[in-house]
């Protein structure tokens, strides 16, 4: 059975669904049960057009669950309404779901887990097994974006989705009535990498997945940025832990285990997304990112310029934890002492602050101090890996002091 092309033709059966008058909800209950059927009568009878037979079953399914709760007139007149089985169009509406996907009455997790469902193509068992959270909890949260978005139509026409500048294109045909705007959709996508892998569904993976076919579809640098930026974190994926599990900083990673050709390609998209002089966040991270992966050791690692480009995300967003990230930079650029006075400027309670304090403190000699931020920051850490981590730091430092 080849899952991936399930996967890749849900979202414009979907929306095939959607745009003959299905509300969102019915329709991707109606693609899911299209797809298990898909699953038991492909292997041993496949369709000669497969986004074709997905349409005409989905839509059938979708008119005898309405038949199930209409009144017999509008379930006539459906039945009337459906079209004659044949071959689909091929017009790829998946960019219309990202909007709808995005819509600004989601929550962020619950826009997530409805990405991962209506574009990703994965089921709620696999979203909640890469959550870590209970099937049920995560059915729930599912059933509620799609109740909070089934009242959201697709308009016919021409029309784009707002946030594009000129000269950008789309290949899809309509748009929703309120869609969630690109930047909204990049947030989506980089929630979903950000979330990283556990059960059988990589979610990095999975993002970079949906931010290529996002890309493929909308011609903007922010998406191209944030294309890059996943590609240049992925390649590092490999050395960032150790064989017990443990976490790896940057410093000390065997870069020789870095994916040289998801860098390469990761730094052409990103010239290519800078040389239209349209900077936005997306593309001054993967910059940052890009300068870390073109240094053969840490020590040749160019502190300077990665100092520039936080100068620009700070202008880009006045992010605190960009300011942060800046701090540590300063420190490696400029010493430990102007990293700790950059540092000292900010909120103490923002996330990572007291490891931030603790590395630059090591790096200024003065390791008590060092060792007992390091404890501080492993009771604060949010994951099991990085209060290990520290945990570790800090008794190094303890084991230092007492030779």
């Amino acid at each position: 059975m080849d899952e991936a092309l399930l996967r890749s033709l849900t979202p414009s059966v979907l929306t095939a669904l959607v745009r003959r008058g299905a509300d969102f909800a019915a329709a991707e209950d109606a693609v899911q049960d299209a797809l298990l059927q898909a699953i038991r009568v492909w292997p041993a009878d496949p369709p000669r057009d497969p986004k074709g037979w997905l349409v005409t079953v989905a839509w059938r399914k979708f008119l005898d669950a309405r038949r199930a709760d209409d009144a017999r007139r509008r379930r006539e007149e459906l039945v009337d309404e459906e079209p004659a089985p044949g071959p689909v169009p091929a017009v790829d509406d998946t960019l219309q779901l990202y909007f709808l996907c995005a819509h600004p009455s989601l929550t962020p997790s619950s826009a997530v887990a409805l990405t991962l469902r209506a574009v990703g193509g994965l089921t709620t068992r696999q979203i909640a097994q890469a959550y870590l959270v209970p099937e049920a909890t995560m059915a729930q949260r599912i059933s509620r974006a799609k109740r909070t978005v089934s009242g959201i139509g697709v308009s016919p026409g021409p029309g784009a989705p707002p946030g594009r500048g000129p000269g950008e294109k789309s290949r899809a045909r309509g748009r929703f009535d309120r869609p969630g705007d690109v930047a909204t959709v990049l947030r989506v996508l980089y929630l979903v990498f950000n979330e990283g892998y556990s059960g059988d569904v990589d979610l990095a993976a999975e993002a970079i997945r949906l931010t290529r076919q996002l890309a493929a579809q909308i011609d903007h640098p922010e998406v191209a940025g944030l294309l890059a930026l996943m590609l240049l974190h992925h390649a590092r994926r490999a050395a960032r832990t150790a064989p017990d599990g443990s976490l790896v900083p940057l410093a000390e990673q065997d870069r020789g285990r870095w994916d040289t050709a998801s860098i390469a390609e990761g730094v052409e998209i990103l010239q290519a997304a800078l040389a239209r002089d349209r900077l936005g966040e997306f593309q001054a991270q993967a910059a940052i990112a890009a300068l870390h992966a073109d240094a053969p050791t840490a020590e040749e690692t160019d502190w300077v310029q990665i100092v520039e480009w936080y100068d620009e995300l700070v202008r880009l967003t006045g992010s605190p934890v960009v300011r942060l990230n800046r701090a540590v930079a300063v420190g490696e650029a400029d010493g430990p002492r102007a990293g700790l006075a950059a540092l000292a400027a900010l909120n103490d309670e923002l996330p990572r602050h007291t490891a931030a304090a603790a590395y630059l403190h090591e790096r200024d000699g003065d390791l008590a101090t060092a060792a007992r931020l390091y404890a501080e920051a492993a009771h604060k850490a949010s994951n099991l890996a990085e209060r290990d981590h520290l945990t570790r730091q800090a008794a190094r430092l303890n084991a230092r002091r007492r030779r």
